[in-house]
């Protein structure tokens, strides 16, 4: 179960047996079904998650009532409401399991000891921070700057498999555009 963790951290830096088993010591275990809630707005954020199994979205509700996808998170991926978890402060995200889901679950205390411990987690932790940043960066552009044939492409382009997993109301809201013409662009 944790072998997936291993084999993203092992992208970045080796480790031996001995260094894995002190890391994956740190994490616990988190089992979901469909539709359960992992943070709901307003929770205050313990953990940042680790996906083993499953599909998530982080998403935002407006004042008048909509939905508004920030991320979806699958096999191989982090996701939190990560403003709260590092602040320690309460959720002004969602997110909820598209699929049932498994995670291993990292508190911020404990992450912080793994980084004070183990150079090469601290070293794991900031490379994955900059991806974060640079694939939020990208996202903001892409709304910014591209219209809504071109999100939806580079969307499929990027992640193929996510269309066959997410129903297309969540790929519309995601991309910023109605059902209707997520269909359109789809056809």
């Amino acid at each position: 179960m944790s072998e997936i963790l291993r084999q993203q951290i092992e992208k970045i830096t080796p480790l031996t047996d001995k260094e894995f088993d002190y890391i994956v010591s740190h994490f616990t275990t988190k089992k979901l079904k469909k539709h359960q809630f992992l943070i709901q707005e307003s929770d205050f954020v313990q953990n940042d998650y680790f996906v083993i199994k499953g599909l998530l979205k982080a998403y935002y509700v407006n004042e008048e009532g909509k939905e508004h996808i920030m991320q979806f998170a699958m096999e191989d991926w982090w996701i939190t409401d990560y403003q709260a978890y590092f602040n320690e402060t309460k959720a002004s995200l969602n997110i909820d399991c598209i699929e049932a889901t498994e995670v291993l679950c990292l508190s911020l205390y404990n992450r912080e000891k793994l980084c004070a411990d183990m150079h090469k987690i601290e070293h794991f932790f900031r490379k994955k921070s900059n991806s974060g940043y640079v694939a939020l960066q990208r996202r903001i552009l892409s709304l910014l700057n591209s219209n809504a044939k071109e999100r939806y492409e580079q969307l499929l382009q990027q992640y193929p498999t996510l269309f066959q997993r997410v129903p297309k109301t969540l790929i519309a809201s995601y991309l910023g555009v109605s059902r209707e013409t997520l269909s359109r662009l789809s056809s």
